[in-house]
């Protein structure tokens, strides 16, 4: 389940047969904030593709709360998504969730925030995408808040299943009650840029092609 074509959803296979930046420019079309900023995969080779599930991250209390023993609960296929407010200074992920994640079949893990212990995701080929890494611990520093819950990643609202797909260039999200609408953009863009290329291949000049193709109206912004 941690490539992006074998995924049981055929709305997320759908979505998974597009690299990020043509959904990027899809989710431009219609108006939707869906990028998420400055969220990076720990290796460039990884991939993801699947559905939400949420969780919600606090500062520690007195005494502190768990930071988390939920990974039994994700449905296989799902993408784990952490808000963890953006912290640098403590980590929310590490080697014994990545081992299980990568056990149960998840699709992988997206935060708000940092990891640690990347050595065993990228051996495993476990796609793990985050803001940076470093190795200090969040234990009795941050703790679970809510799960299932919408949060915020890299500045893009993310709501439980809705449809997120990573990739060398980073990690956009799909709102579920809009995915026909940017799936179809999706389409459409993507047909139009391969006519522009094999036209371009044929002799044809740039801007001709993507006259002939209607490019820039693809490019045309709707509202959402």
């Amino acid at each position: 389940m941690n490539t992006r074509t074998d995924h049981p959803d055929p709305q997320v296979a759908r979505a998974a047969r597009f690299d990020t930046a043509t959904l990027s420019d899809a989710l431009d079309k219609l108006g939707i904030a869906g990028q998420c900023y400055r969220i990076k995969p720990r290796d460039s080779g990884f991939r993801m593709a699947g559905r939400a599930w949420t969780l919600l991250y606090g500062p520690a209390g007195n005494p502190p709360g768990t930071v988390g023993d939920y990974i039994d609960d994700v449905p296989p296929g799902s993408v784990i998504v952490l808000d963890n407010g953006g912290r640098d200074n403590a980590t929310v992920w590490g080697d014994i969730l990545t081992e299980i994640a990568h056990r149960r079949g998840i699709a992988g893990t997206l935060i708000d925030g940092v990891c640690r212990d990347t050595w065993l995701c990228r051996q495993l080929g476990y796609p793990v995408f985050s803001k940076d890494h470093w190795m200090r611990t969040g234990k009795d520093r941050v703790q679970v808040e809510a799960t299932g819950v919408p949060v915020n990643i890299g500045d893009a609202r993310v709501a439980p299943g809705d449809i997120v797909i990573g990739d060398s260039d980073g990690v956009i999200v799909i709102p579920k009650e809009h995915e026909g609408r940017v799936l179809d953009a999706a389409e459409a863009i993507d047909a139009a840029e391969s006519r522009i290329r094999e036209a371009v291949r044929g002799g044809m000049r740039l801007d001709e092609a993507r006259k002939q193709f209607k490019y820039h109206q693809l490019q045309t912004r709707e509202s959402a």
